[in-house]
């Protein structure tokens, strides 16, 4: 068995081990793949692993041996699964394995922005405090969540996991999705979309990308929002129009964004999210700490491993 390992730096840059796969099969490691060389990679691999390379109905067809194929991740829009399941691959992904680290940066990005401790920090390390007049300040309104609306939108394992941690600050939790559920762990209110993003204080988005909800933060929604409102993304780019968000934060028409997601990674220079005004952008690294990644590195390799003995899990399309 061939195992080809497409762009392994992003999964595990040093600090994990891939003897669980080198017990199951021969293994190719490449640390990236540039989209011209997959097919030479995949000629003839049995099985591959992808966190973001595509692969196509070019790939499938030039790449015949081709039978498994493990996403690193868990969202797998990079695979086009017609194609996969006319050549007869299957595919699997990993649900679940960073959702505490994606709620965690939630709240890093939404704690930043409500007291600005790493910009306060920066003003202390270049002196600002030793010559300051007073005991204490700030060049920010300071920001208290308790009382605060938290607004979720989609409200599965990760989406519910924030609204927990809401809760424990005290903030009143209401959310949507698509399919309306009962849900009893702490208090929570089910809102239609418009009535969420009119309400909450801080809107945190929580739900995969699909061919309906692209562009579902547009100018006509945003403009609904409070003046004072925070915008939270860790889940997916396109679910923003970025210009529209970009200019709802020149305008005033929302106070705060956070980012972990962009429509397209790495960014080009000119997307407009990265000039706006009190707008902060991480480089796609919540699902990214070492706990997260050590769950993902052990479930993709019982997803292999369930492969081989014909009883595969976790398979999508």
């Amino acid at each position: 068995m061939r195992l080809v390992i497409l762009d392994g730096h992003t999964l595990n840059p040093g600090d994990l081990s891939w003897k669980g796969f080198e017990d199951l099969a021969e293994v190719f490691y490449y640390p990236r793949t540039p989209a011209g060389g997959v097919i030479g990679r995949l000629h003839e691999a049995d099985a591959v692993l992808t966190n973001k390379v595509p692969l196509t109905a070019e790939v499938f067809a030039a790449c015949p041996k081709l039978r498994y194929i493990g996403v690193t991740a868990t969202g797998y829009n990079i695979i086009d699964l017609e194609a996969a399941r006319r050549a007869g691959v299957i595919v699997t992904n990993v649900p679940g394995y960073s959702t505490d680290s994606v709620a965690q940066v939630v709240f890093a990005l939404l704690l930043e922005i409500t007291h600005h401790t790493g910009y306060h920090a920066a003003r202390v390390a270049e002196g600002g405090w030793v010559k300051s007049p007073d005991f204490s300040f700030s060049n920010f309104p300071l920001l208290e969540l308790t009382g605060q609306t938290m607004g979720i939108v989609g409200f599965g394992q990760t989406g519910r996991t924030v609204g927990r941690i809401a809760h424990a600050f005290g903030m009143k939790v209401i959310y949507h999705t698509r399919t309306k559920t009962k849900f009893g762990e702490y208090p929570v209110r089910y809102v239609d979309l418009p009535e969420l993003f009119h309400e909450a204080d801080v809107v945190s988005l929580h739900c995969p990308l699909t061919a309906e909800n692209k562009h579902l933060v547009s100018w006509s929604l945003l403009q609904t929002m409070k003046r004072s409102a925070i915008l939270i993304n860790t889940a997916r780019g396109p679910l923003l129009n970025e210009a529209d968000v970009a200019r709802a934060l020149r305008e005033n028409v929302i106070a705060w964004a956070g980012m972990d997601v962009l429509s397209a990674e790495p960014p080009p220079a000119d997307n407009p999210l990265l000039s706006a005004p009190h707008c902060f952008i991480l480089p796609h690294l919540a699902w990214a700490s070492v706990a997260a990644r050590r769950r993902l590195m052990r479930e993709v390799v019982e997803n292999f491993q369930s492969f081989l003995e014909g009883k595969p899990r976790n398979v999508v399309g």
